[in-house]
């Protein structure tokens, strides 16, 4: 951050000091407050008037007949008309820095290991300027996530944005882990935004380890949180990654998951007025995450210096409904997406990728001249077996039918041996690109084909 931003953020916090107004109704989480002249999205603070009734932080949504609507970020017990809503921050910024490196932090910054807080950070916009499309530098350069379905089918590059499109129980958490462990990006981002409180210290320890931890931010608000603190959580991961990518650092932000920050952005445009459209979504709830999407990407940053966000974001599918409103919404902003299928999880292949249904809509610049033409006789024949399975299975095919099925039933172990990867297998991507390699060899043999 310049000097010239610094002392605006500064100048921001005077102007806001003094400022107030008081409560003229309660309607759950929300109030509306008047005489409060504040912009939308500044942090305010709530003080009951009841003995011991405390304080409360909250931020304004919206604006209603000359009164701000004012979202708590926790209950409104104690709150009364009359109580006194006075201006904390009229600009939303979030305390960065790498002093935050292996530090678990809440939607606020504040830590929520049991450390002390980082003394010595910055201040970043929790909504940064948008990025110009000719200020984005061309996305050229894999991030190996040393995951073996990945990496060799379905590339990521740094500054892509992909999904994980998955139902629950199908090893969406367990990816996640090693992926953040085995990938060569600088730093990590987590964001968990509406995890059951057990899952987070189980995905920080067991998934994401100590060895993970030890390059990582993670940003966390459980699902008992209030929907503008699950909100403000994903807003928040976004601008401690946009700090370390202003460093010329190679970031990978996983969120996990946009399908409950669009839970949380529903609620809140609820509160503020907005008309439900589609399954009770508001208007408001695509928009937001198509800017919050577009926060990831490659920068130029002058003197030949790159900085990325790439981008790895789960969307839950309800019922395995992968055209639920969320799902078709972000499949047009993203940059491709990695599909987990039940039918594998339940035959125990893990990662449970489906490889015929993943996208990378930059594979073919991510991969050189070999690499993809091995990849494409791979794709191939599972295509052909997936086509036949079912005659294989009960004994229906005969052999010679098709040159192609009769390779894919000969090769699947091989295949699948390739595509399945342990939790603690970290083998190399050059391990695996030879081993891809050598089973197209063996496809283009036994189909006759050169080369």
């Amino acid at each position: 951050m310049s000097v010239l931003e610094r002392a605006s953020t500064a100048l921001d916090a005077i102007v806001a000091m003094g400022v107030s107004g008081r409560v003229s109704t309660l309607r759950g989480s929300t109030l509306l407050v008047g005489g409060l002249p504040m912009p939308v999205g500044s942090v305010v603070r709530v003080r009951s008037s009841l003995s011991g009734g405390g304080e409360q932080l909250g931020e304004i949504v919206g604006l209603a007949d000359g009164r701000s609507i004012v979202m708590l970020m926790g209950s409104g017990d104690g709150i009364r008309a009359g109580d006194v809503v006075e201006g904390l921050q009229a600009w939303a910024s979030v305390a960065v820095g790498p002093g935050l490196l292996g530090r678990v932090i809440d939607a606020m910054g504040r830590p929520l290991d049991g450390g002390a807080a980082p003394r010595e950070h910055g201040w970043a916009p929790l909504d940064a300027r948008r990025v110009g499309p000719m200020s984005r530098e061309p996305i050229s350069k894999p991030l190996r996530t040393g995951i073996r379905s990945i990496d060799l089918v379905t590339p990521i590059g740094r500054g892509q944005r992909m999904g994980i499109f998955a139902g629950p129980g199908v090893g969406k958490s367990t990816l996640l882990g090693q992926i953040t462990r085995q990938t060569d990006a600088d730093v990590v981002v987590v964001a968990l935004i509406g995890e059951r409180g057990r899952e987070v210290r189980e995905f920080i320890e067991d998934a994401l380890g100590e060895e993970g931890l030890t390059r990582s931010v993670v940003v966390c608000a459980t699902a008992d949180e209030p929907p503008l603190v699950r909100a403000r959580a994903a807003r928040s991961a976004c601008a401690v990654a946009e700090h370390f990518r202003d460093q010329g650092l190679s970031v990978l932000l996983v969120m996990d998951s946009l399908t409950r920050y669009a839970h949380a952005l529903r609620q809140i445009g609820l509160a503020a007025g907005e008309p439900p459209t589609s399954r009770g979504y508001t208007p408001g709830v695509f928009a937001t995450m198509a800017t919050l999407l577009e926060r990831a990407g490659a920068v130029e940053l002058g003197d030949g210096r790159v900085g990325s966000i790439t981008g790895l974001y789960t969307v839950l599918v309800e019922g395995d409904d992968f055209n639920e409103p969320v799902s078709d919404a972000v499949r047009g902003v993203l940059d491709g997406h990695v599909l987990l299928s039940r039918e594998l999880a339940t035959r125990g292949h893990y990662p449970a990728v489906d490889v015929l249904g993943s996208v990378s809509r930059l594979a073919t610049r991510l991969m050189d001249g070999e690499h993809a033409k091995a990849r494409e006789r791979a794709v191939r024949l599972l295509a052909a077996y997936a086509k036949s399975e079912d005659l294989v299975r009960i004994g229906a095919y005969a052999k010679g039918t098709s040159k192609e099925v009769d390779a894919a039933i000969e090769l699947m172990p091989a295949i699948e041996g390739l595509l399945r990867q342990s939790v603690d297998d970290a083998g190399g991507f050059e391990d695996a690109r030879l081993r891809l390699l050598t089973l197209g060899g063996e496809i283009a043999t036994r189909l006759g084909e050169g080369g």
